[in-house]
């Protein structure tokens, strides 16, 4: 998805930033890599505001656990692993070497291979 295909009265989007990417999803397994651009509107970016995020989805909380303590390590937790709003059970962090990932398991869905 383009920031194009948001742009509405209540939120405009600039020409020249039309065709920057809001969110782009490419599955991996039963992973998922997923980006965007940072838009100027938004305000003064740095390389750590401009970046992707791994998700793990995992086939337990055992393992999601074992996922989240072990890459989180000596990084920074953006949100505990805990059973989320959404129903999930879901963690954030960035790794010691700046990369973001979220680490999910959901129960309820069955991914297919």
């Amino acid at each position: 998805m383009r920031f194009k295909d948001m742009a509405s009265d209540e939120f405009p989007v600039a020409k020249h930033e039309a065709n920057k990417i809001m969110h782009i999803a490419l599955p991996i397994g039963k992973n998922v890599l997923m980006a965007n651009d940072v838009p100027e509107m938004m305000g003064r970016t740095n390389e750590n505001e401009n970046r992707s995020k791994i998700s793990i989805s995992a086939e337990s909380k055992e393992e999601a656990d074992k996922l989240f303590n072990g890459l989180s390590a000596g990084g920074q937790i953006e949100m505990p692993i805990a059973d989320s709003p959404w129903g999930s059970y879901f963690g954030m962090f960035r790794d010691k070497y700046g990369i973001e990932w979220m680490v999910d398991f959901d129960a309820n869905y069955k991914a297919e291979i």
